[in-house]
C-alpha cells in the first residue's frame, strides 16, 4: 500500500499550471454561478459600499474635533461625538449586511459548484475515473471550492472596499494637501512591488501545501477503504507514518510560508510607519509654514494609515486571488471533462423492452492504459434469451472484461456485441444498464440500512416490494434477527454483516431491480459452504426466466447452465456442456476441474 508521494504529486493529472490569462478566464467563468443570486449579491454591494464610506469618514471627524479644540468648528465636541458615534452604529449594521448577504451568496453558489462537480464525477466514464485516486476528486470538491467560496464571502468585498479607500481616501488627500499627498505617494511604490512580489511567492507555497494536503487526503482514502487489509498485516504504524510524513511536509511549506510571511509583514511596517513618520515630519513643516491647519494634518496622517493599510493587504489578496485561480483550474478540468450521460438523461431513462439475447461477434479490446496489451482476442459467442452460460478460465483471461464491455463501462475496439439483434451503442446507457444487474464477489453496501440498500436496486419501489424481494433473497431470515430489523445499519462498505448476508441483500436488490440480464462475478467463492448453500438457493430465484452470465472459479456451481465457454488469453479455448468438456482429453476445463478437485483433497 506504500507509495511514493512525491512522484504521484508529479504525476498528478491535476498538477499544478503557472498562472495565465486562461487560469483567470476560468476563475470568472465560474463566477457565472452567482447569476442566479445577482440581486443579493448588488444588495450586498451596496452595504459594502455603505460600510467603507462610513469608514472613510471616521478620520474626517476624528479630524474635526481637532478643529473644536483650536476653535475653528461651529459644532461642539459633545455634537461631533455623538455623531461619530451614529456613524459607527451605521458602520456596524452594513457591516452585518454585507457579511450576511456575501455569505448567503457564496454559500447558495458553492452548493451549487459542489453539486455539478459531484454530479459530473460520477457521469464520467469508468475509464477517467479508474485513473483519478479518490483522494484527488475528493479535493476538488473540498478544499478546491473551498477556496473559491473564500473569494466570493471575502475577497471580493476586501478588493471593492480596498480599491474604494484608495480611490476615494487619495482624493480625499489631494483636496487637503496635494504637495503632502505626492510626498507620501512617492513611498508606496515600493510597498506595491514588495506586495506583488509576496503574492507570487505565497502563491507558488500555497499551491505546494494543497498538493501536500491532496496527497494525505489521499492516504486517509486509501488507509480507510482498505483498513482491513492494514490491520491483517499489521501495518498501523506504516500507514501513520506515511500521514505524518505528510504532514510534516505541510508544517515545514507552512513554517516556511510564515517566515516569509513575517518577514514581509515587518517590511510593511517599518516601511507604512516610516512612510508616516516622513508625512508627519513634512506636514508639521506646511503646518508651521501656515500652508495648512493641524486638524489637517491629523486627518491627513489617519487616512495615510487607512491607505497604507490597503496598499498592505494588497499582497496578501493577490496571493488568495492566486490561489482561487489555481483552485478554479482544478474544478473546471473536471466541469470541462465530457460525460457518459447527463443526469437528465439518467433521470429520464427507462429500462426500454428487451428479451436479453446477447451475441458478441468478433470483440476485440485493449485497455486505454495499456493499449498495447489485447486483452479480449475475438471473442464470439450467442446467448438467447432466458438462458444461462458460464465463462470460466485462470486469472486474467478476460472474463471480467467482457462483462465490463456489455455494461458499456468501456467500448470495445472492434467487432459488435449486439442485444436482441441491435448494438449497444442503439441503447442509451441508462436504458441498457437498467437492463442489467450485477451481483459481485465482493459485495459493496452502502453505509445505511438494510432497506436502504436493497431499496438501491429500485429506489421508487414501495415497502412491500422490497420487503417481497428480501423474502425472495431468503435474507429475512437474517434480517428479523436484528433487533432494528431492515433499520440495521450495515456499518462502512457493510462491515457488520457476515459475507453471506452481504450476498443475500445484493441478491435482494438485484431481484427488486428485476433485469432482464443477470451477471454473477464470483458471487459464491468466497462463502463457506453452509453459507454458499444459501446463497446458491437465492441465486436459483434470482437467475428464474432471465439470461445469465456465471464468472465462475469454483466449477461446482456451474453444472446445471446451458453453456461453459473456457477462456484462455483473451480467446474462447473450449466451449460446452458441463457433461461435454469434462470427457475432452487434455482439455483446460478439465484441467480445472482436475486442479480444483486435487486441492480440495489436500486440503
Amino acid at each position: 500500500m506504500a507509495i511514493n508521494e512525491d512522484k504521484n504529486a508529479q504525476a498528478s493529472p491535476f498538477a499544478v499550471r503557472k498562472l495565465s490569462w486562461q487560469g483567470f478566464k476560468i476563475t470568472l467563468d465560474l463566477l457565472k454561478y452567482l447569476r442566479p443570486y445577482r440581486v443579493t449579491f448588488f444588495i450586498g454591494l451596496i452595504f459594502l459600499a455603505l460600510s467603507t464610506a462610513t469608514s472613510l469618514a471616521f478620520p474626517k471627524l476624528v479630524g474635526s474635533i481637532i478643529e473644536v479644540i483650536e476653535g475653528k468648528s461651529k459644532y461642539t465636541i459633545n455634537q461631533i461625538t455623538l455623531f461619530l458615534f451614529l456613524v459607527l452604529i451605521c458602520q456596524s449594521v452594513f457591516s452585518y449586511f454585507r457579511i450576511y448577504l456575501f455569505t448567503k451568496v457564496s454559500e447558495l453558489a458553492m452548493t451549487n459548484i459542489r453539486s455539478d462537480v459531484f454530479s459530473k464525477i460520477i457521469t464520467l466514464p469508468i475509464s477517467f475515473l479508474e485513473q483519478r485516486r479518490v483522494g484527488e476528486l475528493t479535493s476538488r470538491i473540498t478544499s478546491d471550492v473551498s477556496q473559491l467560496q473564500g473569494l466570493l464571502s471575502f475577497t471580493l468585498a476586501e478588493i471593492f472596499r480596498q480599491i474604494a479607500t484608495l480611490v476615494v481616501g487619495i482624493g480625499i488627500l489631494f483636496y487637503t494637501s496635494w504637495k503632502l499627498t505626492l510626498f507620501m505617494l512617492a513611498t508606496f511604490p515600493v510597498l506595491v512591488i514588495a506586495s506583488v512580489f509576496f503574492g507570487r511567492h505565497m502563491r507558488r507555497l500555497s499551491r505546494k501545501a494543497q498538493d501536500e494536503l491532496a496527497a494525505a487526503n489521499v492516504v486517509v482514502e486509501e488507509t480507510l477503504q482498505s483498513v482491513n487489509v492494514v490491520k491483517a498485516f499489521t501495518n498501523e504504524p506504516l500507514e501513520i507514518d506515511r500521514y505524518k510524513t505528510i504532514l510534516r511536509r505541510v508544517v515545514d511549506l507552512s513554517l516556511y510560508a510564515a517566515t516569509f510571511r513575517g518577514g514581509f509583514v515587518s517590511f510593511i511596517i517599518f516601511a507604512l510607519f516610516g512612510g508616516i513618520v516622513g508625512v508627519i515630519w513634512y506636514g508639521a513643516a506646511l503646518v508651521q509654514s501656515g500652508e495648512f491647519g493641524l486638524s489637517d494634518l491629523f486627518t491627513f496622517i489617519l487616512y495615510t494609515t487607512f491607505i497604507g493599510a490597503s496598499i498592505s493587504g494588497m499582497g496578501d489578496l493577490y496571493a488568495q486571488i492566486n490561489k482561487v485561480i489555481g483552485a478554479s483550474e482544478r474544478i473546471f478540468e473536471i466541469l470541462e471533462e465530457t460525460p457518459e450521460l447527463t443526469v437528465e438523461e439518467a433521470k429520464n431513462a427507462q429500462p426500454g423492452r428487451m428479451t436479453g439475447e446477447v451475441t458478441y461477434q468478433n470483440v476485440h479490446f485493449s485497455y486505454p492504459s495499456r493499449a498495447d496489451l489485447p486483452v479480449l482476442r475475438g471473442i464470439s459467442f450467442h446467448i438467447n434469451a432466458g438462458e444461462k452460460i458460464a465463462l470460466v478460465g485462470y486469472s486474467g483471461a478476460g472474463k471480467s472484461t467482457i462483462i465490463q464491455l456489455l455494461m458499456r463501462f468501456y467500448d470495445h475496439l472492434s467487432g459488435e456485441i449486439l442485444i436482441d439483434g441491435k448494438p449497444l451503442s442503439a441503447f442509451g446507457i441508462s436504458e441498457l444498464r437498467k437492463n442489467i444487474a450485477i451481483v459481485p464477489q465482493e459485495v459493496m453496501l452502502f453505509g445505511g440500512t438494510i432497506y436502504e440498500n436493497i431499496a438501491y436496486g429500485k429506489p421508487e419501489a414501495t415497502r412491500e416490494e422490497i420487503i417481497d424481494a428480501a423474502k425472495r433473497a431468503h435474507a429475512l431470515e437474517f434480517i428479523d434477527t436484528f433487533p432494528e430489523k431492515f433499520e440495521t445499519v450495515v456499518g462502512e462498505r457493510g462491515i457488520k454483516l457476515s459475507g453471506g448476508q452481504r450476498q443475500r441483500v445484493a441478491i435482494a436488490r438485484a431481484i427488486l431491480k428485476n433485469p432482464k440480464i443477470l451477471i454473477l462475478d464470483e458471487a459464491t467463492s468466497s462463502l463457506d459452504a453452509e453459507s454458499e448453500k444459501l446463497v446458491q438457493i437465492a441465486l436459483d430465484e434470482l437467475m428464474q426466466n432471465r439470461t445469465t452470465i456465471v464468472i465462475a472459479h469454483r466449477l461446482a456451481t456451474i453444472r446445471k447452465v446451458d453453456m461453459i465457454y473456457v477462456i484462455r488469453e483473451g480467446r474462447i479455448a473450449e466451449s460446452g456442456t458441463h457433461q461435454e468438456l469434462t470427457v475432452l482429453d487434455n482439455g483446460l476445463y478439465a484441467n480445472l476441474i482436475k486442479l480444483q478437485f486435487e486441492t480440495a483433497e489436500s486440503n
